[in-house]
């Protein structure tokens, strides 16, 4: 038995339902497109040195598609692989996740996959609070939507306006929430690298030179 019997899916594979409807599928797929480039079953087969009879049972489903068989069909077609496959189905992209309350901070989750770079809108209300800077392994973005927030970052005391972004290695002591006039929304991008802290923001004594 040649390698070309070697099917894309195992006996044993237990994603039966989808992968058989992708399989099923393939067939009439090229038909429709060796149709649709006026080539005959002859012509593939002289093209792609498999034998008529192989490409007739593969475009009535009475062979399973194979990596072996398709790619030459692919390139004598000059299309992806992919397009013989067929594309798999769209997900519903909407993020549906629960708000998450923390002493009286909002943040909604903007991100659905654990692990890696997590995103949130987050809603801090209008309140006076004494800094108390933490440190934790990661590497954190700030991006201001509306409202003014205070962030205190080792030596740094800022505040950040509409616009103004801030980003900064968590493992430096830092701080942040409103600056006392009114509730604060910004965007929060956390991920677990470390860099060299950047903030894009004048510091707050600057502020209240020019004002």
């Amino acid at each position: 038995m040649g390698s070309a019997d070697k099917n894309l899916s195992s006996d044993d594979n237990s994603g039966g339902g989808e992968t058989d409807k992708v399989l099923t599928a393939v067939g009439p797929r090229l038909r429709k497109i060796r149709k649709e480039r006026g080539a005959t079953l002859a012509g593939l087969s002289a093209a792609t040195g498999i034998s008529v009879s192989t490409l007739s049972r593969l475009e009535s489903g009475g062979r399973k598609p194979s990596l072996e068989l398709l790619l030459p069909i692919a390139r004598a077609h000059q299309v992806p692989l992919d397009e013989l496959v067929g594309a798999p189905p769209v997900g519903d992209p909407r993020v549906r996740a629960k708000p998450i309350v923390r002493n009286g901070r909002t943040m909604v989750p903007l991100t659905r996959q654990p692990g890696g770079l997590q995103a949130y809108k987050v809603i801090e209300p209008a309140r006076s609070a004494e800094p108390d800077p933490r440190t934790h392994e990661g590497y954190e973005w700030l991006y201001i939507l509306s409202g003014r927030l205070r962030l205190v970052l080792a030596e740094h005391d800022v505040v950040l306006g509409p616009g103004e972004a801030a980003e900064f290695d968590t493992r430096v002591p830092h701080w942040f929430g409103s600056a006392g006039e009114g509730p604060v929304e910004f965007l929060s991008l956390f991920g677990p690298q470390g860099e060299r802290m950047h903030v894009r923001a004048r510091p707050a004594a600057k502020r209240d030179q020019e004002e």
